[in-house]
């Protein structure tokens, strides 16, 4: 009882003074906000005393899960020794010094220069700053277009909300920006039924280079993707997409950035997500799972040619209070090196992504289920009205968001983009953890489906 009323008094505070991020205050404040109190491992416990496997690493960054003393303690550490200092003024610490010469250790291609964010959207808008830089150093000052992909996500600032492909979010605010546009995302599933998937990946990558020559050449400063689109619902690409990306890339001498803040550190089974597709980024952004989303931390990493590029154009007027602050910098390198000593990448490319994959996969023959994907510690599966056809229900249904509520019903954080369901647990979950996911999902499904009947008077 004392829980319940203590859980109560905080669900009135926040009513009363919390504005939530991507969130319908009203309805929020009707339905009463769940108060998350602690984590341990891959569980949450909320203030009600109730235990959650937590499907998607809190925003798929609590890669080594919770309560990971090793990070806490770097943290610690590092607060009673430097909490804080900027890298203005001609300064540094060791704590970002060391952690950019890691990073470079482990990014693919020739990427040798890191620069500090606070977060991926901070990354993203860092992106445009630094193509449009790029090119005006190379006395080329007229590539300013960055193209993109439609349901794209790249952060929620002014700039990665323009460069990412959301509707909703481009209808409030006046986006996207001037010379950002969007070309179709390569979403199978949803957008090439019927169709050959080698022949829609290579159709889609193509409209690169139908916007590139629409645009001129001479106008397009980069593309930029994310190497599995995580927000918009865990998009994997038909093998055929991205090497093609990569040949309109350096055909036309059009910058390749690419986002790896969800895909990165370890969630693909690979330190980086480009690695497995093969990519050689002139721009690679990362976040999350740097540090295991215990702090917040973002970085840029910069190849070769671009990092000449902004070391020989003049001052780079651009940076952040909190650019490499000193305390996530020693939690991003307390992380990576327990990931490296646990061999964490390795596990998730060896067992326990194909673990999951393959008991996964066996939730495709739910009723309500058209299709199963997934990659390492990310996975997807799309709700339908007909298995036959794969027929959609209607929006107005809300199938996605049924299901998600019986799945917090049943203990499990899984997320609803629109109706694809998806996870990305931590990637230190256990077989048998695994398989609690799996029962728990397929549960949920079973009363999405009985709910779903119910309501169709079937």
């Amino acid at each position: 009882m004392a829980e319940q009323q203590g859980s109560r008094r905080l669900q009135e505070l926040d009513a009363a003074h919390h504005l939530h991020p991507f969130t319908d205050s009203q309805a929020l404040h009707r339905k009463g906000t769940r108060v998350i109190e602690r984590g341990e491992g891959v569980y949450l416990w909320d203030a009600d005393g109730h235990r959650i496997l937590d499907g998607m690493a809190g925003l798929w960054c609590v890669n080594l899960g919770y309560g990971r003393e090793e990070l806490i303690e770097a943290a610690d550490r590092q607060l009673r020794r430097l909490p804080y200092y900027n890298l203005f003024f001609q300064t540094t610490h060791p704590q970002a010094t060391e952690l950019a010469a890691t990073l470079a250790g482990l990014l693919p291609g020739d990427m040798q220069h890191v620069f500090f964010t606070g977060s991926g959207s901070e990354c993203n808008d860092t992106v445009v700053r630094m193509v449009r830089h790029y090119w005006a150093s190379q006395g080329q000052p007229g590539r300013q277009v960055i193209i993109s992909r439609h349901n794209a996500y790249h952060g929620s600032t002014l700039a990665g909300a323009a460069l990412g492909g959301m509707k909703p979010m481009h209808a409030q605010g006046g986006l996207p920006l001037p010379d950002i546009v969007h070309i179709d995302q390569p979403y199978h599933f949803g957008e090439g039924q019927g169709q050959d998937p080698h022949a829609f990946g290579l159709a889609r990558a193509r409209q690169l280079e139908q916007k590139i020559l629409e645009l001129g050449p001479e106008r397009v400063a980069a593309f930029i993707g994310e190497p599995i689109q995580g927000a918009g619902g865990v998009i994997i690409p038909p093998q055929s997409y991205w090497p093609e990306i990569r040949r309109i890339c350096k055909q036309y001498d059009i910058l390749l950035v690419v986002d790896e803040v969800i895909c990165g550190f370890g969630r693909t089974g690979h330190w980086f997500a480009s690695e497995y597709y093969g990519l050689e980024p002139d721009l690679l952004c990362m976040a999350k799972g740097i540090t295991s989303g215990y702090m917040p931390l973002g970085a840029v990493a910069v190849g070769r040619r671009v990092a000449e590029g902004l070391i020989g154009g003049g001052e780079f007027f651009h940076g952040f209070t909190y650019s490499g602050h000193p305390v996530a910098c020693a939690v991003a390198l307390a992380n990576i090196e327990v990931m490296r000593r646990e061999n964490i990448v390795e596990r998730v490319h060896d067992d326990i992504g194909p673990y999951l994959q393959r008991a996964w996969a066996g939730l495709g023959d739910h009723p309500l289920v058209g299709e199963t994907r997934g990659l390492g510690l990310v996975a997807a599966l799309e709700l339908v009205a007909d298995k036959t056809d794969n027929r959609r229900f209607d929006s107005a249904v809300g199938a996605g968001l049924i299901c998600r509520e019986h799945c917090f019903e049943q203990g499990l954080v899984m997320r609803a983009v629109g109706d694809t369901m998806i996870i990305s647990p931590p990637l230190v979950i256990s077989h048998a953890e695994v398989d609690e996911l799996i029962t728990k999902a397929r549960r949920a499904l079973d009363l999405t489906y009985q709910t779903l009947t119910a309501n169709s008077g079937n």
